[in-house]
């Protein structure tokens, strides 16, 4: 009994998910002559090239997309190196209350991201990087830490300690320690992390308009923001087919590193 109200409320819940997936394909298939201003449940047409081409066109999607790729990438990056270190350094060397430190760097999950956009528009302004790559992959990357963290230090806390003090009676340093025993340990933990990570700072909008005005700058989805603002000039299925391009390239991550994703996730449990 319990499994068949388990399997009714799941598949309820993935038909909520999938309505506005559907929805949002078939009116990005619509042409931009069919649509009449409501939603279509039915495709009127097979337009989408031609509304990705005329959202390409009329604005900086492309460039958005190579910058949203850079900044997800890099930044990412870093912040799942540091959170590896960090995790390492917390739950394997022997540090003083290491649960403070937990806290202490998991707390920048728990704060609202508004109250950082005053003192990082000054600071980014004071320190010339307002409007540049550079700043953006650090500020990015910064934010990233903390649930990163989260993940790798709670896959960390799975490996047995005799690992290390093996390790330790062997002569291995606490460098040797990380790269050759500890990394390849949580190489799915790594990977969920970057999934998660690179996911978020593609789809952020928010620094996006904030620390960014140029198009050769600006992120992904402040270009699709941009669209969305002047879709009474090239149509809402011209939007609805921006938006769908843009998704394309987390969906693609997440399946191609679905396997370590859910491996992840379940040592984490």
């Amino acid at each position: 009994m319990f499994r068949l109200i388990r399997n009714v409320v799941l598949s309820v819940l993935a038909v909520i998910w999938l309505v506005p997936v559907y929805l949002l394909i078939v009116n990005a298939l619509t042409p931009v002559s069919e649509y009449h201003g409501e939603p279509r449940w039915i495709p009127g047409g097979f337009a989408i090239v031609e509304n990705i081409v005329a959202a390409w066109n009329q604005s900086s999607l492309g460039l958005g997309m190579f910058n949203s790729l850079l900044y997800a990438t890099c930044s990412a990056l870093i912040a799942v190196l540091a959170a590896g270190l960090a995790g390492f350094a917390v739950v394997v060397m022997p540090v003083r209350r290491p649960t403070v430190w937990f806290w202490l760097i998991y707390l920048g999950t728990l704060l609202p991201l508004q109250i950082f956009l005053a003192p990082l528009f000054k600071a980014f302004v004071g320190a010339k990087m307002y409007d540049t790559s550079i700043g953006m992959i650090l500020i990015y990357a910064a934010i990233c830490v903390p649930f990163a963290f989260f993940i790798v230090r709670n896959y960390l806390t799975t490996i047995p300690p005799e690992i290390a003090e093996a390790a330790k009676l062997d002569g291995a340093g606490w460098g040797r320690l990380f790269a050759q025993i500890h990394l390849p340990l949580i190489r799915s933990s790594l990977f969920a992390a970057f999934i998660f990570q690179f996911t978020w700072v593609w789809n952020d909008l928010l620094f996006g308009i904030t620390l960014t005005t140029s198009p050769d700058r600006r992120p992904v989805m402040a270009a699709l923001a941009e669209i969305n603002g002047g879709f009474v000039n090239v149509g809402p299925p011209v939007v609805l087919a921006a938006a769908l391009l843009a998704s394309l390239p987390t969906v693609v991550l997440f399946l191609s590193c679905q396997r370590f994703f859910v491996s992840s996730l379940r040592a984490s449990a």
